[in-house]
């Protein structure tokens, strides 16, 4: 489970870009999109140790999930409120073992969704992961690419991810809550809303790089930014994995 703040926007700068400023936003965008996938990698690896050591029968109990994995879960969204509040309050290197940190706990979080699908089928690891690839590409071009203003979007995503995770939080204490035909909706409506998310946030870091000041804010920006898209990118693999996992 996962939360991001609506940290990232800005007015947009309507001057012209000259080749210095548009090599410095390439620099930025690529150190964006490194952290992130970086953090993807650490989430990828921290749930396949999870799974091939011992360490996964501490997620479980005889009825069901253990307090230690709520612990972890719950711990990671405090963790990541708290990153975004005061992500420009830590040095860049502070951000960045913070995000190191989270993406740990993500992947050690996601373990239990990654041992159904592979009792399942293990290739809908694979399925989900290309395909929230394809879209979060997809997505990320058009935030970049379009002159349509999305800041409309931000307080109807906000809202839609408040009730995801009011969704999640009622399904442990009413697992049936999420079988069946509303189950399935709600998969759908997580990858619509995060993939959304992307294009939003994408938009947001392109507009903000023209208006922050110094380099360390700019690199400040650029670990917000990449904890963002990386919410988004995880959010939608996982929503697609338990859409492909559903019976």
């Amino acid at each position: 489970m996962a939360v991001k703040s609506i940290a990232l926007k800005t007015k947009a700068d309507t001057s012209k870009h000259d080749g210095k400023k548009t090599s410095g936003i390439d620099l930025y965008l690529k150190r964006i999109f490194a952290l992130m996938f970086g953090a993807v990698g650490i989430t990828a690896l921290a749930s396949f140790i999870t799974m091939a050591t011992p360490l996964w029968t501490t997620l479980f109990t005889a009825t069901g999930l253990s307090a230690f994995y709520y612990i972890l879960l719950f711990g990671g969204l405090a963790l990541s409120i708290w990153a975004q509040v005061r992500a420009f309050s830590f040095k860049p290197s502070t951000g960045m073992l913070l995000l190191l940190l989270y993406a740990i706990l993500i992947g050690i979080v996601m373990t239990p969704l990654l041992l159904v699908a592979v009792t399942n089928n293990p290739y809908t690891i694979l399925s989900a992961f290309i395909i929230a690839a394809i879209m979060f590409a997809c997505m990320a071009l058009f935030g970049y690419k379009t002159v349509k203003d999305l800041s409309f979007m931000g307080i109807f995503l906000m809202m839609g991810m408040i009730g995801l995770i009011l969704i999640g939080i009622a399904s442990f204490i009413w697992p049936a809550m999420l079988g069946g035909t509303f189950g399935t909706i709600v998969c759908f409506i997580g990858v619509l809303i995060f993939a959304l998310f992307t294009a939003y946030d994408m938009q947001n870091l392109k507009r903000a790089y023209a208006v922050v000041g110094d380099e360390t804010q700019k690199n400040q920006l650029a670990v917000l930014g990449a904890l963002h898209l990386y919410i988004s990118f995880v959010a939608m693999f996982q929503y697609l994995l338990s859409l492909f996992n559903r019976n």
